[in-house]
């Protein structure tokens, strides 16, 4: 195993691996690659750096059937990955915890209210500490960290102070709420502070940015006596797509740039898989029904699966989709399950399936398909590509990847998307057919506007499909990666030459 420190390291919550049982391996545990958009897209820049991967490797330190986790993993495809271990306490205020009952809900502009806990926030600040820690050892002399998302906003600060030699990145997954919103968090002056040691902090939308320049505004105009930031912040312009235009002077005086990144998928390589899917076998699973609509998401109440559900209820007791042509596919990938509120917006979502499908289905034929477990990739594909129209009505999301998996799926032009005005890829995806998920009737009015496009109107349909897989195809999650890679290395040089 390579043990030499790397040029380059990246750190996020979870290591892009999973432990699985095998008698045969060492221990009795294999780490199976878990691979997803970002893990593709930085595996090039990892292997040209010798490069490394920081984070938590899925496992508990002190359960006693947790499997021994080594002090590194080598994968077949060569990266080097550097596990955090966590107690199980650890877990539940950390990650639970502060990171998903108070920050996350928080950031996605309050839908459901966020617990403000101090011992949770001890966990957070102790957890990022350690992370910081490992990356520190890790990183060569000069080397570029980027940081990943919000369970890891510490991370940036603790390290430019222990390793000021570094060119730091941090990219927020996740909406970045209006200044108002995010004062009301207790330890707001520390997490700024945690990302202004950063030299570049990318967001996905350009209002994103404009909320955190805002806020560091606010910290240097006449609002900051009230905002208990620091008030030594200099901010200037504004964030651009592709490129960070805003900047802020830090209270050490480096200058931080800010800006608009949106993340997409690996394109290339859902297009050539989406190629052979079994289109015809996932509708025939579905009763070969007139129009197929699906959801896939994590089962998170961010995501409104409950009022697509209720839209599709109004619309077969209208009439206007007929229950013995018309089924809903919903995946709903079970998610941080021991969290009230997701226990409850399961529970909810659940009785609404148990409901619908007791009103309007028939032996053998449910109206909804509800799918509560991981899927398998290839097998959301099939669905994908089978289905007519694809349903994302998000109440907040930083980006939404669903909407752009499905796109990818139709380069023929088939399909439809019903998009939520309130996910990042609604910037991006301007052929969908858009609703407010706050407001049933526009959920209902664009479901129907994509069934009637498809039925009725078949050439602005494909014109749609067609202008929507361009868009995807051609910004892909490798051109996310170099953009902000770029500016990184712009925000070193120009550092460099200021010494």
């Amino acid at each position: 195993m390579g043990r030499e420190r790397s040029d380059f390291v990246v750190v996020a919550n979870r290591l892009p691996v999973a432990p699985v049982d095998d008698p045969a391996a060492p221990g009795g545990v294999r780490w199976e690659a878990s691979p997803g958009g970002l893990v593709t897209a930085l595996t090039p820049v990892l292997l040209r750096n010798n490069g490394a991967w920081v984070g938590w490797a899925g496992s508990v330190s002190d359960e006693p059937e947790a499997p021994d986790v080594p002090e590194a993993i080598d994968t077949d495809e060569g990266l080097h990955l550097f596990p955090v271990e966590l107690t199980s306490d650890e877990h539940e205020k950390f990650y639970e915890g502060f990171s998903n009952a108070t920050l996350w809900p928080l950031y996605h502009s309050l839908i459901v209210a966020p617990t403000y806990d101090g011992d949770w926030w001890e966990s957070y600040r102790e957890v990022n500490l350690r992370y910081a820690e490992a990356v520190s050892r890790r990183a060569a002399e000069g080397a570029t960290v980027w940081v990943q998302d919000y369970q890891l906003q510490l991370v940036p600060g603790i390290l430019r102070q222990v390793r000021p030699d570094l060119t730091i990145g941090f990219f927020l997954h996740i909406p970045f709420p209006p200044s108002e919103i995010f004062r009301q968090l207790p330890w707001r002056e520390e997490i700024v502070r945690g990302l202004l040691g950063a030299d570049v902090i990318g967001f996905h939308l350009d209002t994103c940015a404009d909320n955190f320049l805002d806020l560091c505004r606010r910290v240097s105009g006449e609002a900051g006596s009230h905002t208990g930031l620091p008030d030594t912040l200099e901010v200037s312009g504004r964030s651009s797509v592709r490129e960070a235009s805003g900047a802020i002077t830090a209270p050490d005086g480096r200058t931080v740039r800010v800006g608009s990144f949106p993340i997409s998928i690996d394109s290339g390589d859902v297009i050539a898989r989406a190629a052979g899917a079994d289109r015809d076998g996932v509708r025939a699973l579905a009763g070969n029904p007139r129009t197929l609509l699906l959801g896939v998401d994590r089962l998170d109440y961010t995501k409104g699966i409950l009022v697509r559900l209720e839209a599709f209820e109004a619309l077969l007791e209208s009439g206007a989709l007929d229950p013995s042509e018309s089924v809903l596919v919903q995946v709903a990938t079970p998610s941080r399950e021991r969290v009230d509120d997701y226990r409850r917006t399961r529970a909810r979502v659940e009785h609404a399936v148990g409901r619908i499908n007791g009103r309007f289905g028939s032996l053998g034929r449910p109206v909804i398909h509800y799918i509560h477990r991981p899927v398998p990739f290839d097998d959301l594909l099939g669905m994908y590509s089978a289905a007519d129209v694809m349903l994302v009505t998000a109440l907040r999301d930083g980006m939404n990847l669903v909407a752009k998996e499905y796109v990818a799926c139709h380069p023929d032009g088939t399909g439809s998307l019903v998009l939520s005005e309130f996910t990042g890829a609604a910037t991006e995806l301007d052929g969908a057919h858009f609703c407010n998920p706050h407001d049933l009737e526009s959920v209902k009015r664009a479901i129907m506007s994509a069934v009637t496009s498809l039925e009725h109107y078949p050439d602005d349909a494909r014109a749609r499909m067609e202008r929507l897989h361009a868009q995807v195809r051609d910004h892909d999650v490798d051109l996310w990666a170099r953009s902000f890679l770029e500016e990184l290395t712009r925000a070193h040089e120009a550092s460099e030459g200021g010494r």
